[in-house]
């Protein structure tokens, strides 16, 4: 493991159990494959180690959100292709066929479009149908599905590889959930053949939800540890990501004193106050300030006190003896988990770790 001793913050990542929580779903699903979801920065835990830990693993996958982040998979020295999740602008599906990168697919232009690029470089273009079950994001709805699906056949450059949907409320609407399920069900039930990839559930669904015509999952949150709704399974999950911050001042201010930015906070008595070299600029939110944060400091709980600033935050050790600058506070992981951060921001834990900033190294177990 790399040296850690000057780095004032940084954020561990246990590629060891990334790979336990993909044997989870492997054994929950096992005639699925999976989508590893490798976007923004593979939710803050680096994109090029997670793709290199994960490279040798049997994955069909590695999904991103851009064709910047698919080169980076694709510099990074991985054989698993990559999958741009959303729409693709006209510039950039010149770059995916170039390089056989697959593709989502919302609409008879963007397929000609496609078809043309692939007439020209001699290549085939690998698409995946985005079918909108009710998203409203992107997509083919599914009544156009059929028209869609007979415009391709007659487009030479065109490999129709897959079909797949998202799911919009998987955590939270049941009901409407299983409406998506049957409209996806039965967009497919209309195709002519079956394709090699069909997908629906990410993490939000994997444990609780069946689309029968599915083969293959996408596996974002669940891959790094957290699943967004109860399930018996969530237990056998591992963290992957602890993130480190240190103690790099530590001073006793008297009664009175403002702490941190307009003084949202007053001291009520002395207090000994450790300054700690992490803030919003790190991926620390600013939404944390006044919220009854904490870190763990010594094994022992201590208090945010006033706002989050940039680069730093104050905390409350008062209770405490033999702290020195250097010691190690965690700031997220096993004893302040991310539900615990994303309840006191009121927010969402994918934006909870994806905030976690390129100035964060990445340390691989």
């Amino acid at each position: 493991m790399q040296d850690t001793s000057l780095y004032r913050a940084w954020a561990l990542i246990d590629t060891d159990a990334m790979k336990h929580n993909l044997s989870v779903v492997r054994r929950i699903l096992p005639n699925h494959q999976q989508m590893a979801i490798v976007k923004a920065e593979a939710y803050g835990h680096g994109l090029e180690g997670v793709a290199r830990a994960l490279d040798d693993c049997d994955i069909a996958f590695f999904g991103v959100a851009t064709i910047s982040e698919a080169a980076r998979v694709r510099d990074a020295g991985c054989r698993t292709c990559p999958f741009i999740l959303g729409p693709s602008f006209p510039a950039e599906r010149d770059i995916i066929v170039q390089n056989g990168w697959r593709a989502a697919l919302s609409s008879p232009d963007e397929a000609d479009h496609y078809n043309t690029l692939g007439q020209l470089y001699g290549k085939q273009a690998h698409l995946h149908i985005n079918v909108d079950t009710g998203m409203g994001r992107a997509g083919v709805l599914p009544q156009d599905l059929p028209a869609l699906v007979e415009h391709l056949s007659h487009l030479p450059h065109i490999h129709l590889e897959g079909i797949y949907s998202h799911l919009s409320a998987a955590a939270d609407d049941i009901s409407f959930t299983h409406r998506q399920i049957n409209s996806y069900e039965q967009a497919v039930a209309s195709l002519p053949a079956t394709l090699p990839y069909s997908h629906l559930c990410s993490s939000s669904a994997v444990f609780n939800y069946r689309a029968p015509s599915t083969n293959m999952v996408r596996l974002g949150r669940i891959l790094y540890g957290y699943s967004p709704m109860p399930s018996p399974y969530n237990r056998e999950l591992r963290n992957t990501l602890t993130l480190y911050s240190r103690v790099t001042l530590l001073r006793t201010l008297p009664e009175n004193h403002g702490i941190s930015y307009n003084h949202t906070y007053i001291t009520t008595g002395p207090t000994k106050v450790a300054t700690i070299g992490i803030g919003f600029g790190d991926g620390y939110l600013h939404y944390l300030s006044n919220t009854g944060a904490r870190v763990y400091l010594n094994g022992s709980y201590c208090p945010v006190l006033g706002r989050v600033t940039m680069d730093q935050i104050m905390v409350d050790v008062s209770h405490m003896h033999g702290i020195q600058p250097g010691d190690v506070a965690e700031i997220m992981g096993p004893n302040v988990p991310w539900q615990e951060i994303t309840t006191r921001a009121h927010t969402i834990p994918s934006n909870v770790i994806t905030s976690i900033s390129s100035r964060v190294p990445r340390v691989y177990i």
